[in-house]
């Protein structure tokens, strides 16, 4: 329990500095930044200075990072695209890997990480922060109690009006996989999945639309885009079949013509309530007879096992991440609820590319 466990950090773009080191140098009790690797040296070395410790080295070669013994965990910040085969690498080399949303570009890739997991004995999880939101967590622990009853629909949100991102491979279809749903719809629907509790789904059908990306002057929040380079969708939906019959929608968009834009929310709607995630929290219900919605208001206290930490949800993710090394138990996010996150956004764009709804066996 009072190991310092001493971290690797590949990739030392946005996500990195904007998420994963910020939150991790909250623990300093538990963890050392001790290696930084990007293949743009600049930004290892400002990360190192920024916050390695002392003895801290830089990389430009992931598999070199790797070969250091003494590195506990690893966090793969990269694109996409090589979420895949870092982490099987980072997990065949003895180390605990937390992969950054979302856990791959492909379903295979996916799968072959939770492969590489479950044979190396090592602990993988996914970075979806938001599960430890004050809100999320009061309605997780409700659905739990069986407040809500039996969840049959739920409705996932991730609706940006004009804020398409315009920095790094955003835009890259090669190194993302594609653009809106498997950036932000990520988030919505591993929410939505998890509140409900059910990972088995039956089919999917959905579209991609690329109707924005080559307009000008299109008031998006971080400066205009370049058509050329926005090769990804710019708004997807689906429409997914729980084995059981319970029914999701996804909605995600980074440029929509929509006056209700909303990010990783969620409509949930059970046998006894339901909950809704606009605008702080709401659950409504029938009681005494009458038609009730009742205003949530969680306070996020923190969490027992850390102290002297923000409560933003980031660092609050990478507190039970690192508790859960120390205490040899279960990470908030498993990799197989992962896996399902990407194998059914993999079935949207399939179903969109195709024209066809994708049955799973």
């Amino acid at each position: 329990m009072d190991k310092k466990f001493r971290i690797g950090i590949i990739g030392c773009g946005g996500i990195a500095n904007g998420k994963h080191m910020p939150a991790l140098a909250q623990l300093k009790k538990d963890v050392e930044l001790v290696a930084f690797c990007d293949i743009v040296e600049e930004r290892a070395v400002e990360a190192c200075e920024k916050y390695g410790t002392p003895d801290a080295k830089v990389y430009t070669d992931y598999k070199e990072l790797l070969k250091d013994e003494t590195i506990d965990v690893v966090h793969v910040c990269t694109p996409n695209r090589s979420h895949g085969f870092i982490t099987v690498d980072a997990l065949e080399a003895g180390k605990h890997v937390m992969c950054e949303k979302p856990m791959a570009k492909t379903y295979a890739d996916a799968k072959a990480m939770l492969d590489a997991a479950k044979r190396t004995g090592k602990k993988l999880t996914i970075g979806y922060q938001n599960r430890q939101n004050a809100e999320n967590q009061f309605v997780k622990k409700a659905a739990e109690a069986g407040d809500f009853g039996e969840i049959y629909y739920g409705k996932a949100l991730a609706l940006r009006r004009r804020a398409v991102p315009t920095w790094g491979v955003f835009l890259n279809e090669y190194e993302q996989g594609g653009g809106p749903l498997i950036d932000i719809g990520t988030h919505a629907l591993d929410l939505t999945l998890w509140i409900m509790d059910n990972y088995e789904p039956k089919m999917v059908v959905g579209n991609t639309f690329r109707k924005l990306a080559d307009q000008k002057n299109a008031a998006n929040a971080w400066g205009d885009w370049d058509p050329e380079k926005f090769t990804v969708e710019d708004a997807a939906f689906g429409y997914i079949v729980m084995k059981n019959g319970a029914v999701v929608t996804l909605e995600s968009s980074w440029a929509l013509n929509i006056s209700d834009p909303r990010e990783a929310t969620y409509v949930l709607c059970g046998t006894k309530a339901g909950v809704d995630t606009k605008d702080g929290l709401q659950v409504n219900a029938v009681k005494h007879g009458c038609q009730t919605i009742d205003k949530i208001e969680p306070k996020a206290a923190g969490v027992a096992f850390y102290e002297g930490i923000k409560t933003d949800s980031s660092t609050l993710d990478m507190a039970q991440w690192i508790h859960a090394l120390k205490t040899d138990t279960d990470p908030c996010v498993l990799p197989e609820q992962a896996l399902c996150v990407t194998q059914i956004l993999e079935a949207i764009y399939t179903s969109a590319k195709t024209g066809q709804p994708i049955f799973f066996d």
